[in-house]
């Protein structure tokens, strides 16, 4: 065995890595989602299930760990953490996320001045994928954020039948 004089490099699966602070599991939040149904099937009461509906809502559209999926100009999804389904990594890619968001609506993103000029790969200077194929929600994101806005959407319906 040779003795490292601290000429070699480190190997390449370790340089450049850092270590992720560990995140919450979403088993509590599943937890805490049945046991409120368990309250609401309880008592029979469905103002505690839309409380229930209402907390899933907002634990998909803000909280819940997952992927940033942005396509990069090359075409792969960006594999960074972010918290929510309508968010993303870094400021570059919530405005690729909030454009694909707005277009789920069948809107243009009305905060958007002028588009971006398109990124270019800096050894062929040509667009690989356009900001509008990067922005393209994945299925199961467009899914649940549908999901989670029908929800909301039967939470205000409910709570205000429930003043009258």
């Amino acid at each position: 065995m040779v003795a490292n004089l601290g000429r070699e490099k480190p190997p390449a699966a370790r340089r450049g890595s850092r270590r992720r602070p560990r995140r919450e599991s979403a088993l509590l939040w599943w937890a805490l989602f049945a046991a409120v149904a368990v309250l609401a099937w309880y008592l029979h009461s469905w103002r505690v299930a839309l409380l229930g509906l209402l907390g899933w809502c907002l634990y998909e559209f803000l909280l819940v760990p997952t992927l940033c999926r942005v396509l990069t100009p090359q075409g792969v999804p960006c594999i960074e953490r972010a918290r929510g389904r309508l968010f993303a990594c870094s400021a570059r890619h919530q405005r690729v996320k909030s454009d694909a968001l707005w277009k789920l609506i069948g809107m243009r993103n009305p905060s958007r001045r002028k588009p971006d000029p398109e990124e270019t790969d800096g050894a062929t200077g040509v667009v690989v994928h356009s900001a509008s194929v990067r922005g393209r929600l994945v299925p199961a994101d467009r899914a649940l954020i549908l999901l989670a806005s029908a929800g909301t959407v039967v939470t205000v319906i409910g709570m205000v039948y429930g003043f009258g």
